[in-house]
């Protein structure tokens, strides 16, 4: 493995999941120079990695965009465009981690000999030489990118999330904090919002949440999250005060840096929650919808899943928009729960 091309585009959570598997090629190959194909705007989470020589941006947007207005000759002639440049680097081996359709043909257009697909389907199976299945312990976070580690025979001895911080964003991310008042280890995240309402946990639950936190360990609450998530967010301020909102004020790379100083997280089954467990800091996980990873490799990560009947379910709820999986986790639980990361912190 001279030249390394790996293939995981997205999503957040994902990203940070896979973000081990650079450092187990970089291990096992110090000499390997590797890149990383991603979709532009995730580029920030691994720009900065030590074992990451290169990210490489695909403007997906920009595309989607073309085509959508009807360019659709151009949109091809960009992406054939962007192919060639990926062949003209002259990658030894590409790694498609994501193993969809759309990520395969990247990984093949880059035309690098030896094409590795992680549980490729939607017909990506056909664009690679090998493709190994997604396995290992479920309940341990990264376990699929662990298990094609092993079956690669990459050094996996530390197999654990972690993200290196922008210095230019943790300066612009310090100074926000610092304009609230809000000093390095002295708030707790709540990563309140995600993709799919089955996946969120409710509203007065982190109303309930804010001041419990705040007399319990002194820890100020603030709300991370993106611009389209600022009306769920004002609804959970509006009955919060306690709660500093900071939701579509910064930038990926900030809130990456607001997380990494944060006394504390607490989060739903997105990506700024498993950036906590990244940066070692005391988190805690709700799960409901979807597969918990019970073994977050920390003792300050801790996860809560009540393993009920229909959980996980998914994408298909049955429960008729109840959500008895996060409806029935009590601030009072998470609560306990923190204070137990908290102590194993210490």
């Amino acid at each position: 493995m001279k030249k390394v091309l790996i293939v995981r585009a997205s999503a957040i959570g994902d990203i940070v999941f896979a973000s081990p598997f650079a450092e187990a090629i970089k291990k096992t190959y110090p000499d390997a120079y590797i890149s990383w194909l991603m979709e532009k705007g995730n580029e920030v989470l691994m720009a900065d990695s030590p074992y990451v020589d290169e990210c490489i941006v695909m403007p997906v947007s920009e595309w989607k965009s073309l085509w959508k207005n009807g360019k659709k000759l151009e949109a091809i002639k960009k992406i054939r465009a962007f192919g060639a440049e990926l062949k003209a680097r002259h990658f030894d081996v590409a790694i498609d981690l994501q193993g969809l359709l759309k990520s395969g043909i990247f990984a093949w257009m880059s035309s690098a000999p030896v094409r590795i697909g992680l549980g490729s389907r939607e017909g990506s199976q056909w664009l690679m030489n090998k493709v190994i299945s997604r396995a290992g312990e479920s309940h341990r976070i990264s376990s699929e990118y662990l298990y094609l580690a092993e079956q690669l025979k990459l050094d996996h001895n530390h197999f654990t999330p972690s993200l290196s911080l922008n210095s230019q964003s943790e300066k612009l991310a310090l100074e926000k904090l610092a304009a609230h008042g809000l000093h390095p280890g002295k708030y707790v995240v709540f990563a309140a919002f995600t993709t799919r309402p089955q996946k969120h946990w409710f509203a007065d639950a982190w109303q309930n949440m804010a001041p419990m936190v705040k007399e319990k360990t002194g820890l100020i609450p603030i709300l991370l999250g993106g611009p389209a998530d600022k009306v769920a967010a004002e609804e959970i301020h509006s009955g919060a005060q306690d709660i500093i909102n900071l939701v579509g004020q910064t930038r990926l790379a900030e809130a990456v840096a607001i997380v990494a100083h944060a006394g504390a997280l607490i989060g739903v089954d997105t990506g700024l929650t498993h950036m906590g467990i990244a940066f070692d800091i005391p988190t805690v996980a709700l799960f409901g919808s979807t597969c918990p990873y019970t073994n977050t490799t920390r003792d300050n990560a801790k996860v809560i899943w009540l393993g009920l009947p229909c959980s996980p379910c998914r994408r298909k709820p049955t429960c008729n928009d109840r959500f008895d999986c996060l409806r029935e986790i009590t601030p009072e639980n998470v609560m306990t729960t923190l204070e137990s990361a908290l102590k194993s912190e210490s």
